[in-house]
């Protein structure tokens, strides 16, 4: 009996490390700027001059033009920095933009708007399924084996140019 519980606790213990980390390792050339053109939807993760991967991407629930204040429903574009992460997200991962910026207050002040924030590069979670592709609030969501690929090969200061 005690032979027959450890093969059975033995093969429950390979089928739950089988199932692999969401945190993976990246060891080749540093992204050293990610791209996101919104027209395309897409993001590319660049090596300077080089395209080292390429995603398809959704954006916020009103994907056209540049965000100008909290609850618009568009994603931001100009030029940012990746400036946290958070491996608790909501979202499988996500990696924060630095939204907004002094131009983006000002826009939003002229406005009497709150410029809002908590932009993010994400996966998606169960309740976004059958959203799809523009659902967010304004961030830019990838599938979630796309965000372990990003979340480990872009580091926090790495620019981010956002494009109509």
């Amino acid at each position: 009996m005690i032979g027959r519980r450890a093969f059975v606790a033995g093969g429950v213990c390979l089928a739950l490390s089988a199932c692999g980390s969401k945190f993976k390792s990246y060891h080749g050339p540093d992204v050293t700027r990610v791209v996101v053109m919104k027209g395309q939807r897409q993001l590319f993760l660049m090596h300077h001059d080089t395209v080292l991967r390429t995603y398809r991407i959704g954006l916020g629930f009103a994907p056209e033009g540049d965000k100008k204040y909290e609850g618009d429903g568009r994603t931001p574009e100009g030029r940012y920095y990746i400036d946290r992460r958070n491996p608790d997200s909501d979202f499988h991962l996500s990696l924060g933009i630095s939204y907004p910026n002094a131009r983006d207050i000002a826009e939003a002040r002229a406005l009497g708007k709150s410029p809002g924030g908590d932009i993010f590069i994400h996966g998606r979670t169960w309740k976004s399924s059958g959203k799809g592709p523009d659902w967010t609030a304004g961030c830019i969501s990838v599938g979630n084996r796309e965000i372990e690929d990003i979340y480990a090969m872009v580091r926090d200061g790495t620019v981010i140019d956002i494009f109509p």
